[in-house]
């Protein structure tokens, strides 16, 4: 008792199978969103916690080397607090300028009359609510 079209039920799987894949991979864009934000600042935490470590360490070590205890570990730990912010602040214009960018495209999606791409009629709410 089989199928006399075995080729027809497969292409009905496939079809199947793809709308679902497709259904899945159109969710998952809010949430690589959010952990695109999380590793962001996780990425800026761990800089300015490796800045503050090798700094740390290599004064120590010189101060070991020289006889010099405390001072050369101070200032290289704020020398090292130093480049960590500033790998931050490089990190946060790259951040930045990407936002920027994907805002310019996606106010480049608007029709030429104002409306959305989609072609609903929907249109942007300026500030005041018109």
């Amino acid at each position: 008792m089989s199928d006399p079209d075995p080729k027809r039920k497969l292409q009905e799987l496939d079809a199947k199978l793809a709308t679902w894949k497709a259904a899945r991979t159109e969710g998952k864009a809010h949430q690589e969103e959010h952990y695109s934000q999380a590793q962001i600042a996780w990425r800026m935490v761990i800089e300015m916690v490796a800045g503050l470590g090798i700094g740390f360490g290599m004064g120590y070590g010189l101060d070991i080397l020289f006889g010099t205890t405390p001072f050369l570990m101070v200032v290289f730990a704020l020398l090292g607090i130093a480049a960590g912010i500033n790998v931050m602040l490089r990190t946060a214009k790259e951040v930045q300028a990407k936002q920027a960018s994907q805002g310019a495209q996606d106010k480049g999606q608007a029709g030429p009359d104002g409306n959305s791409a989609r072609g609903d009629g929907a249109q942007e709410r300026t500030k005041d609510g018109d």
